[in-house]
């Protein structure tokens, strides 16, 4: 089957570094870290007391008030992302077949606030006065089922769940959508809004995250030896993708083209990943296999990096088993390193980095590189963005459960 072209025509963020793309944009080529104590709640008894809040979204600018408590976080970070996606692309929806637009938003926890808050009102004070809105407000769904209400768009409308590995998943499964034709255009992402005390309670007791407290900005630090954990973070990223049949008829801006993406499963542990990081070299040979690329056409890899001991040295030994003699000559870099981890929003988030580093030509840092680590050992990008040649980038996503997927966008031509 000859599948149609998908490109990307608009992208919005709502991220630790900032909440407009540009001013994300230029946080991470400047090296900002949005890493800081937590504010939330009180977290003197945690173990981990930092964190990648959002700082300065208003959700009233993109939704009634009265909705407002009627939805968690991550539902408002969703559709914040969304609106501000959509007006990047220049889409009318005036102009649209409101059948042949789509929402595929996902998020890997979901509604963790409100199953917190409403747990507390149940115990304290009965069943009775549990919200009416509890289900609809922590289920994954409503992020897809109320930016589809909210801009009114009637086309294929689900989420997916794969923890880390969500948002790339998300924006993907969206491009076959259209690839196959159920769907003009797509509106693709992941939402998370899991800095609570029930999230921080679960990944402390993992001993998954970072305790370098006394150093918020320092404390992400992917590929770096002195690496002792990830740092929560928390937002959303969406993309418009669009058939560029779609997208060139209306004339449109592009800023990339969906290359390749390819997924598969560890089939191996709950949170570990597979040893050498074999699911996700294969994720990675899958990607390049379905966007007809070489290896060493690959100029720049978004890592997943999330600042573990483990995790980092995996997926660097994945890159080196697809890459070969190619793997250090590539530009590598997690941008985790200052964001944090914005679990189901990452791969979204960080698929716009990569689009945003083929339209002007540059790659972001890793920030907090300091040590090198022998077992990684590759070129991260340490500390400063980098202008370079950059037309094809992979970005990687790797969650609990084995989820593998890696997403691969080029320049358009």
């Amino acid at each position: 089957m000859n599948h149609r072209r998908v490109v990307i025509t608009g992208m919005g963020v709502i991220t630790p570094v900032g909440c407009e793309l540009e001013t994300f944009w230029q946080n991470l080529l400047q090296g900002r870290s949005g890493i800081a104590p937590v504010t939330r709640f009180d977290s003197a008894n945690f173990d981990t007391k930092i964190g990648g809040e959002v700082k300065d979204f208003k959700p009233e600018l993109h939704m009634p008030v009265k909705e407002i408590r009627r939805t968690d976080r991550f539902v408002q970070y969703a559709v914040g992302a969304s609106r501000k996606a959509f007006a990047d692309s220049g889409l009318d929806l005036a102009k649209e077949d409101v059948n042949r637009i789509g929402v595929l938003v996902g998020s890997g926890i979901g509604g963790m606030e409100t199953i917190e808050d409403q747990a507390r009102v149940l115990f304290e004070k009965g069943p009775q006065r549990v919200s009416p809105f509890m289900i609809p407000m922590l289920i994954v769904n409503m992020a897809s089922g109320y930016v589809s209400m909210l801009l009114g768009v009637k086309g294929p409308n689900l989420s997916v769940v794969s923890a880390c590995a969500t948002g790339t998943h998300a924006i993907g499964e969206a491009a076959r959508i259209i690839e196959h034709g159920d769907a003009e255009v797509m509106i693709a992402g992941g939402s998370e809004a899991a800095i609570t005390r029930v999230g921080y309670a679960g990944f402390c007791s993992m001993r998954a995250m970072s305790t370098r407290n006394q150093e918020p900005e320092r404390a992400s630090r992917p590929f770096d030896k002195g690496r002792d954990g990830f740092i929560m973070g928390e937002g959303a990223g969406v993309c418009i993708l669009e058939s560029l049949e779609h997208a060139q008829a209306r004339g449109a801006r592009i800023y990339c083209e969906i290359a390749g993406y390819g997924i598969t499963g560890d089939a191996y542990h709950m949170s570990a990943p597979a040893p050498e990081g074999e699911g996700a070299a294969r994720a990675m040979a899958a990607a390049l296999q379905d966007a007809r690329l070489r290896p060493d056409e690959i100029d720049y890899i978004n890592a997943h990096g999330t600042s573990t001991t483990v995790g980092d040295k995996c997926e660097t030994a994945a890159v080196k088993v697809v890459f070969g003699d190619h793997a250090r000559k590539l530009a590598m870099s997690s941008t985790k390193s200052m964001t944090g981890h914005l679990l189901g929003a990452a791969g979204a988030v960080e698929t716009a980095a990569c689009a945003l580093a083929i339209r002007d030509q540059i790659v972001p840092p890793t920030i907090n590189y300091e040590e090198p680590d022998p077992e990684c050992d590759l070129d991260y990008v340490p500390n400063k963005a980098r202008q370079t040649k950059v037309n094809v980038c992979l970005n990687n996503s790797l969650g609990f459960g084995g989820h593998n997927a890696a997403i691969i966008v080029k320049k358009f031509l």
